[in-house]
């Protein structure tokens, strides 16, 4: 994963030699509801659209699950559970050759499933290819080598007992993905879980179902028991029936505040369940005045362009000190309106389009906002082109605190650059935000930065880079942007529950 998080922040600078031609207008084989390993219409017959951002046309309609169709998944998922069952008595080792071997069905499809990827959510083909399936397969083997690993401890319990823990898993758990990164968050939610022996129903986007479906397919074909991976497209009230359910034992949510605040008020009201929730962000990105200058403003624009600034850790506030701050704003200028936008199945293209009519209409209104309230436009906020969703490369500078450019997440290729003197005073006004998800900072001062990373309240700060995964390094939170981390061994805990055991014994021995 370390030459994928490398990869992760050039890749601009891919050859298209390096991999294989995009398919440009992949086959859609699976449109269906994937219930207990069968494809099924939905049982009140409602379908809808998806929709290529690009074009605004219709790619395929796609069966809409409703509370019936949640009602049999989780019948399927709860049936796959039972003690004794062929999932449930399966040797951990084998939940490990699974992972695996869907984690192989994957790279013998990473062409098509890019292509998909591309053609259902917009993002440039090369991303996909070079970074989302890569991720996605790194996090399959990872938690597949976790899967006979994740056992409890005997403890020395005072007196004559003998006592131990057992790491058991959670039960029925429903996930629900974003549509920002479709594959590499179905992977980040399914691997830890099955893993760990649990049984899931994941509600892709309704924006990007269509390559959560052929996962669908693909865990079948791997071997996967009949009901251990089930697959619901639809809108947000097959989320909210999910999250109510009775009987699912656990939620995992990844996506905006507001519904991250229904998920865990329903999960709360319906049967106590578990929750597990990566939400919203407005990350600030500092900038200090010895940071190396070309590396910085490169890699703030990365931070913040990445995806289309369709990333919940976008480094969308952008802090640079006073006396460097005016040759960052020009430099950052000039690499915004050299950044390509177009057809994300060029490969010489970075930036394609947002992903729905309604986030594109969002985007240009927030734009207009920081105009409207002062901020100095410096490159960029126009539309691109007459079809599709694209949008300008957009750069603000003299952006104040209270804009609502600086306290709102756009969601959206918009950087905002606001000026700091000291250390204290922007590690205050960092933090002065209702999110905490990530943070980066840019210096060569190792005292300036500890005294930065102590003083941010952020789940993942980077220094000297931006936007470095590994699936060995946990993700996740703090404050409003959610609760509980994904990936490394930190990730298997929202997947199992703690059982103590302590039995009488006649005489113990040290």
């Amino acid at each position: 994963m370390l030459r994928l998080a490398r990869k992760f922040q050039y890749v601009r600078a891919f050859s298209s030699a390096a991999m294989p031609a995009p398919e440009i207008n992949p086959s859609i084989m699976y449109c269906g509801l994937f219930i207990d390993n069968e494809w099924r219409k939905s049982i009140s017959g409602k379908t809808f659209n998806t929709i290529n951002p690009s074009t605004g046309d219709c790619i395929a309609e796609v069966q809409e699950a409703g509370c019936e169709d949640v009602d049999a998944a989780v019948s399927a998922a709860k049936k796959a559970f039972k003690l004794g069952s062929t999932w449930r008595t399966m040797n951990a080792s084998d939940r490990g050759v699974l992972l695996n071997r869907l984690a192989d069905l994957m790279e013998r499809d990473r062409t098509y499933l890019a292509s998909l990827e591309t053609l259902d959510n917009g993002k440039p083909y090369a991303v996909a290819y070079n970074v989302d399936l890569p991720g996605c397969i790194s996090t399959l083997r990872y938690y597949a080598g976790w899967a006979d690993k994740n056992h409890g401890k005997v403890i020395p319990m005072d007196g004559n007992y003998f006592a131990y823990t057992r790491h058991e898993p959670v039960g029925v758990c429903g996930q629900i993905i974003p549509w920002n990164f479709p594959l590499l968050m179905m992977s980040w939610k399914i691997a830890p879980a099955l893993a760990t022996g649990n049984t899931i129903i994941l509600k892709p986007a309704e924006q990007t179902p269509l390559t959560a479906l052929y996962i669908a397919q693909l865990t079948k074909e791997a071997g996967f028991p009949n009901g251990v991976v089930n697959v619901l497209p639809g809108f947000g009230s097959t989320g909210a029936a999910l999250v109510s359910h009775k009987d699912v034992d656990k939620i995992a949510f990844t996506g905006s505040t507001e519904v991250g605040q229904l998920v865990q008020r329903d999960a709360a009201m319906s049967n106590l369940k578990r929750t597990s929730l990566e939400l919203g962000g407005k990350s600030p990105n500092i900038i200090l005045k010895d940071a190396d200058m070309n590396y910085a403003v490169e890699t703030s624009h990365f931070a913040l362009f990445f995806n289309m600034g369709q990333c919940c850790c976008a480094g969308s506030r952008t802090f640079v000190e006073d006396d460097i701050y005016d040759e960052f704003v020009e430099k950052s200028m000039i690499r915004a309106k050299k950044r390509t936008v177009g057809n994300p199945f060029d490969m010489s293209i970075e930036q394609g389009p947002q992903i729905d009519e309604e986030q594109f209409k969002k985007i240009l209104s927030m734009i207009e906002s920081g105009k409207e309230q002062g901020a100095k436009l410096v490159a960029g906020g126009e539309v691109v082109g007459d079809k599709g969703y694209f949008i300008e490369p957009t750069v603000f500078a003299d952006v104040q605190d209270d804009m609502t450019i600086a306290k709102d997440e756009i969601f959206g290729p918009v950087q905002q650059i606001l000026k700091f003197s000291e250390l204290d005073e922007v590690i205050e006004r960092a933090n002065k935000t209702d999110y905490g998800l990530a943070a980066g900072i840019f210096t060569k001062n190792i005292d300036k930065a500890n005294h930065l990373i102590q003083g941010i309240r952020a789940g993942t700060v980077w220094v000297n880079t931006y936007n470095a995964f590994g699936v060995q390094v946990p993700f996740g939170g703090f404050k409003m942007s959610g609760h509980g981390r994904e990936m490394g061994e930190y990730g298997l805990e929202a997947y199992t529950e703690v059982k103590s055991v302590i039995t009488k014994i006649n005489q113990k021995n040290s």
